[in-house]
Parts: C-alpha cells; structure tokens; sequence
C-alpha cells in the first residue's frame, strides 16, 4: 500500500506568511520533515501489522512491522528522503510518499481483508491526531501552554519563547495539522490511496473483485490521482480549522 503526503502550495503559502518572524523557516521545515517520517512509518507499519493479523506476511517478512522509520526508508528512499526535501526547498511545500508491500494475490481472494488493511494507515493517523490533541489540551489545562490571538499550521498553542516547552507546542501543532492532513487526503477514494478500497467493505465479493480491476486502470488512476491533489488544495485549511475549534477551541473560532 502507498501512503502519499501532500500539504499543497495554497497552504504553505498561508502557512509561511502568518508563521512568527522570529522562527526560522528552515528549523519549521525540519520539525515538518521529522514528524513527516515518524509518521508515514506509524501509517505503513500499521498496514503491514494489519496485514499480518489478515493472513499476509509479505510486510512483516519485509521488515515492516516497525516504527523505526529506516525500515521503511529503506522501502521508499526517494519517496521519504528525497521527494520531501526537494519539493520543500524549491516549493515552500512537501510531498512524499512510502509504500509497504503486499501479495496481490491474497488481495484478490480477500478484498474484504485487503481493505481492513488499507484503512488501518489512515487509523494510525488519527490516532496521533487524537494524541497530540490529548496532548496539547492536558499542557493548556496545566499551564504551560496559552491559546494564542491567531493560529498558523505549526503553531495552535504558544508556549515561553526559547524553552523546550515552546519546542513541544511547535512538534505538536505540526503532528496534529500532518496527520490530520494524512488521515483525510489517504481517505480519498482514489486507487492509489487507501480510499480507494473502502468501497470493497460494502459490496459482495464478485462486485469488490470488478471495482478493484477499475481501480488498476492507469488512466483512471492519473485522472483520480490529479483531481484529489487539487480537491486537497481546497479543502485541507477549511477542515483544519474546523477540527481545531472542535478540539481545542469551541469558543475561539478561529479562522
């Protein structure tokens, strides 16, 4: 299974021009970067321990069933490493990707289980937005962070400037706003995403067969594939707003 990370330009843009002055765009980008990799490998080593509690071994016995994120660089190098950097350096944003293999004939038989195991990297996904929500709501309730006037994507709490404290609300307004980001576009129904099995868990066995040969069709992939890019573009900072003013601030109403 592939698991595709874009944060477009529309939002990067937004995000570079209200980020504070006094914080560096290169540290920002790496703090982007580093919770990019812990989490992409939380989503594919949810797929391959999915997989292996299905009856498919070809992820575990690929090294998989891991959080250590080399394992699954190692899978994806240019989709991890390289894409990543490159797209942010000449673009202001990120894209990536990683994959953890899966035998296609075992999919075949067991579409139902193919699915369960594709949504299991979106669900490793919300569970860390959840988390850092647990986690930036316990630091309000001590003390140690404040709701700020305005928020950006890498910053939805504020904390003392030059403290670690202030490093934790960074780190953790950044794995809220990714994996949010993760969770909705990977959800997309399109092939190459883990949406785009979903449909297979409410079918019969001979329908989920025939949608999953549509879904290798290459043009119906490139077509899917573009619209979903651009839908995200529209779509990513009207439901990170919404999902913070639910979590965190149902009386700010940010925006």
């Amino acid at each position: 299974m592939l698991c595709f990370g874009i944060i477009s330009p529309t939002v990067y843009d937004q995000f570079f021009e209200n980020v504070y002055m006094d914080e560096n765009q290169i540290i920002i980008g790496l703090v982007w970067y580093v919770v990019f990799v812990f989490s992409t490998s939380c989503h594919e080593a949810a797929h391959a321990f999915a997989a292996m509690k299905l009856g498919d071994y070809t992820g575990y016995n690929n090294g998989q069933v891991t959080l250590h994120p080399f394992a699954h660089i190692r899978q994806s190098p240019v989709g991890m490493v390289v894409v990543p950097i490159i797209s942010f350096v000449l673009g202001g944003w990120m894209f990536g990707w990683a994959s953890c293999p899966y035998d296609p004939e075992w999919a075949r038989l067991y579409p139902k289980r193919e699915t369960v195991m594709s949504l299991a990297g979106p669900a490793a996904n919300l569970l860390l937005v959840i988390i850092a929500a647990i986690a930036i709501r316990v630091g309000i309730g001590m003390g140690i962070f404040y709701l700020p006037e305005s928020i950006t994507m890498s910053r939805l709490v504020g904390a003392e400037t030059g403290t670690i404290l202030n490093s934790a609300a960074i780190m953790l307004s950044v794995m809220f706003t990714l994996n949010l980001f993760l969770c909705i576009f990977n959800m997309m129904p399109v092939p190459q995403l883990d949406g785009g099995s979903l449909l297979k868990m409410l079918v019969n066995k001979t329908s989920a067969l025939q949608y999953q040969n549509l879904l290798a069709n290459p043009t119906f992939m490139i077509v899917t594939m573009i619209v979903a890019w651009r839908a995200m573009g529209y779509i990513a900072s009207p439901v990170h707003n919404v999902a913070v003013n639910i979590l965190f601030y149902p009386v700010a109403s940010y925006h």
